[in-house]
Order: structure tokens, then C-alpha cells, then sequence
């Protein structure tokens, strides 16, 4: 069986808001860097990377290695809320 965090309480109201506050702020990180790129684009291509405009860059992989990382935040952030709020089943 599992270890749980120390003090950890087993309330499934609490989880949930947690996980609705972080589900929240990592859509608001998603839509303001989707924005931002967008927003900015014709400014990004006055800087130039290794002959390219950064938009470009920021457009081919720039973008996407950000969405991966706020995929990667929330399996790291969730991982640790399930262990502190949800029982493991027994294995009986």
C-alpha cells in the first residue's frame, strides 16, 4: 500500500479543486502563449535566428516545446495531488 504525504487529509472536494485551479492556470499559460506568438508576430520577425525570423521558429517549435512542458507540469503537479488525496485501491 501506498504512503501518503504527512498531514495529508483523504477529502475528494479539496482534489478536485486543486485540480480545477491548476487545469485552469495551465489553459490561461496555454491561451496567452498561443496569443502572445500570434500577437507578436510581425515583431518576432525582425529578430533573426541563423538566417530565419524567430516567429518562424517559434511557430515550427518554439510553440510546441512549450505545450509539451505544460503537458509534462501537469502530470508532475497531478501525480503529487493523487498521492496526497487518493487512496490507492487495496490490492486484496
Amino acid at each position: 500500500m501506498r504512503e501518503f504525504l504527512p498531514g495529508a487529509p483523504l477529502n475528494a472536494a479539496a482534489h478536485w479543486r486543486l485540480t480545477l485551479r491548476l487545469t485552469l492556470q495551465l489553459l490561461a499559460g496555454w491561451f496567452v502563449i498561443t496569443v502572445t506568438i500570434i500577437w507578436f508576430a510581425r515583431e518576432l520577425d525582425a529578430l533573426v535566428l541563423f538566417g530565419w525570423p524567430l516567429s518562424f521558429y517559434m511557430a515550427a517549435q518554439g510553440a510546441t516545446l512549450i505545450y509539451v512542458a505544460l503537458v509534462g507540469a501537469y502530470a508532475w503537479r497531478m501525480r503529487t495531488l493523487d498521492r496526497r488525496y487518493v487512496p490507492e485501491p487495496d490490492d486484496a
